[in-house]
């Protein structure tokens, strides 16, 4: 894919304003990303949403899907760890098969990429209620990752998400930090990240990682691209040949 365009097609909820701007800086190498915008109730998707949702997001990629596509980011946070592991899963299978390539879940790449920087323990910086936020830890622990810390936002609607601001991410992650933990993970797509993951890092001298981030980093895995330059510094973290074998053994149960 060295020599020709990429096209990618990226699903996200309809609300969403950040991911788009975040994949296209952090993925130069897509010289065509089309967004797909998912319908969503104006409150807390619910895991009793997720039927009718996978339906509309199928029903809405459709028409991108028709033109072809080198790859597909499904940047459903939420709906991918409500699903679960196997859900999840099940809902990148089924885009994979409407679009013919390959697909990689934000919420998949979300523990993938905590594992690559080596991380076990991080804290957790969130614009969830308290119910999801409870099913995103236990998302995390089935990727083998504990939640030592959690602040979070506590948003009701999707307007009260956007509202937030990079400054305002970029205080709560200092909150949160703490001593005992290794790295600090940004959950959800819609939290600006891009511009204060480079403070977050000099000042907590450890990696941190948004959703966004590592959707970005499994997409360019994904196209054969040098995704481990978003990898981040802190500790010292050469990839060698057991993280590639981790890194593709997860890539190649999404596709």
């Amino acid at each position: 894919m060295a020599d020709r365009d990429i096209r990618a097609i990226l699903v996200v909820p309809a609300n969403n304003t950040t991911m788009e701007r975040e994949i296209q800086a952090y993925c130069p190498e897509i010289t065509e990303l089309q967004v797909a915008r998912i319908p969503r109730p104006h409150r807390p998707l619910t895991v009793a949403d997720l039927p009718a949702y996978r339906k509309s997001t199928l029903t809405t990629v459709a028409p991108f899907a028709k033109d072809g596509a080198d790859l597909v980011i499904y940047g459903c946070t939420s709906a991918g760890f409500l699903a679960g592991p196997q859900g999840d899963t099940e809902a990148v299978k089924a885009l994979a098969d409407l679009a013919g390539t390959p697909v990689v879940s934000t919420a998949t790449a979300m523990g993938a990429a905590l594992r690559l920087s080596g991380l076990h323990c991080v804290d957790l910086v969130s614009p969830y209620i308290d119910w999801k936020n409870e099913i995103l830890i236990s998302f995390l622990a089935a990727a083998g990752v504990t939640v030592a810390g959690c602040g979070s936002f506590s948003t009701k609607n999707p307007t009260e998400l956007g509202n937030i601001t990079a400054e305002q991410v970029l205080k709560k992650s200092l909150e949160v930090a703490r001593d005992d933990s290794q790295g600090l993970f940004i959950a959800c797509v819609q939290l600006p990240t891009i511009d204060i993951i480079p403070v977050l890092t000099a000042k907590l001298k450890r990696p941190v990682w948004s959703a966004v981030r590592a959707a970005a980093w499994a997409a360019l895995t994904a196209l054969s691209r040098p995704g481990d330059r978003l990898v981040p510094d802190f500790p010292p973290n050469p990839v060698g040949a057991a993280a590639r074998d981790e890194r593709q053994r997860v890539l190649t149960a999404q596709t």
